[in-house]
């Protein structure tokens, strides 16, 4: 392995690290709104997405892609390529679950089963990953 692949490599796992980091926070805030300040559902599930946006933007600038730009070009195009990669994450979910292999339930164990929809759901988080972190090098902190 040479060394702008070592590179690459580490910066996708950094990448993949501040996505956990994401959906801590984005957990935390909704918990936090819905829980001590008794917010209404839907307000607070918004609250957290917008904050685990907000760190996955910063994280993602600062430690991830070490970006010198200014911040509110790159936060639009950030905000911007959020939204296509959902979009694409959110067809590869409706592709799977739409199809005869999205309405089937699969037994993992005696206790354990997913359905069509979750796992449709999980190889959309993959392609969101995937996709978004390829946005963001190529196109946002490029």
């Amino acid at each position: 392995m040479n060394i702008d692949d070592k590179n690459r490599y580490v910066q996708f796992v950094k990448y993949c690290l501040v996505g956990v980091l994401n959906t801590i926070v984005t957990f935390g805030v909704i918990y936090i709104c819905k829980s001590f300040l008794d917010l209404n559902l839907y307000v607070s599930n918004a609250l957290g997405y917008v904050a685990g946006l907000i760190n996955s933007f910063l994280c993602n600038k600062q430690w991830v892609f070490h970006s010198k730009r200014g911040y509110r070009r790159e936060a639009i195009v950030f905000g911007i390529g959020f939204l296509l990669c959902y979009g694409v994450q959110l067809l590869t979910v409706w592709l799977i679950t739409d199809s005869w292999f999205g309405s089937e339930v699969y037994q993992l164990t005696s206790h354990v089963a997913i359905s069509g929809y979750g796992i449709a759901t999980l190889v959309g988080n993959v392609v969101y990953t995937c996709a978004n972190f390829l946005y963001n090098k190529l196109v946002t902190f490029r």
